[in-house]
């Protein structure tokens, strides 16, 4: 791939997800693309990208599924869900009985059925039902297909507490694995849809009590981060909180959310 093509090819990424490529990537950007020129039976880069400049949607969506690095585990980062446990007690003693998380970049499922699990037994604790439900957004549809089937191979549930695991999850045999799927119960919880976060305004009302949005903003330049915090900010209840990675700060976002904890935020209203 020439430098040419790979700019033209980063432009059309930027431009259909927000998603910045740092130089350097030309070596991994081919060897994710090249699946797709073997599908389109293409013989180099150059004719990929000028198939894609005039393709339909589909296809940007298969170039966004290979271009996007999708990293979690259950309980990744597990002091936000002690946050959320610790506050949904909180609004369930002053009498709050609906609920509405957002977890903004799902990839695989692992962070919104964590959500699920913590929101659903705090209300079992608490005793009254409640009305919890979880929006999980993704730009990529391959793994919002797999986030949506809810099962997982055995070592990627190896961060579930066993107790959990076996209250939440059902082990069962597919295609001769062993995969644990979600409890029914839990994936009534989420709903998952196709969202790309660069393109505020969002469909949704609000508010939201807790938003989730982990280690994607690192992939964004300050405009459209900026569009986006912007746009958290207006969903998040004035109590509610934002949770981001570990190496994402908001400082340039200090007129819109207060830090009240490691990479934990609360809108400033």
């Amino acid at each position: 791939m020439d430098v040419s093509c790979y700019e033209r090819l980063c432009k059309i990424v930027y431009d259909q997800s927000g998603i910045l490529i740092r130089d350097g990537k030309m070596s991994m950007v081919a060897s994710r693309i090249a699946k797709r020129l073997r599908s389109l039976r293409l013989d180099s880069e150059l004719e990929y990208v000028q198939y894609l400049e005039q393709a339909t949607g589909d296809e940007i969506v298969h170039l966004l599924d290979a271009i996007s690095t999708n990293v979690t585990s259950f309980y990744r980062e597990s002091h936000h869900f002690d946050v959320v446990r610790q506050a949904m007690q909180g609004w369930l003693k002053a009498g709050q009985s609906r609920f509405r998380f957002w977890s903004a970049a799902c990839s695989t499922g692992e962070e919104p059925y964590t959500l699920a699990m913590t929101a659903h037994d705090t209300l079992k604790d608490h005793g009254p039902a409640g009305d919890v439900k979880i929006l999980a957004t993704d730009i990529s549809t391959r793994v919002l297909a797999e986030a949506q089937a809810g099962a997982y191979a055995e070592n990627r549930v190896d961060s579930i507490p066993a107790n959990l695991r076996n209250r939440h999850m059902r082990k069962e045999l597919d295609d001769g694995k062993i995969v644990y799927r979600m409890c029914e119960e839990l994936r009534q919880l989420i709903t998952f849809r196709r969202m790309n976060l660069s393109q505020p305004p969002f469909p949704m009302k609000g508010p939201m009590d807790v938003i989730f949005c982990r280690n994607v903003m690192i992939y964004f330049d300050n405009p459209v981060r900026d569009a986006l915090l912007q746009e958290f900010h207006q969903l998040l209840r004035p109590d509610g909180y934002l949770m981001v990675g570990h190496s994402e700060g908001l400082t340039r976002s200090g007129h819109l959310f207060s830090r009240v904890g490691s990479s934990t935020y609360r809108p400033i209203k």
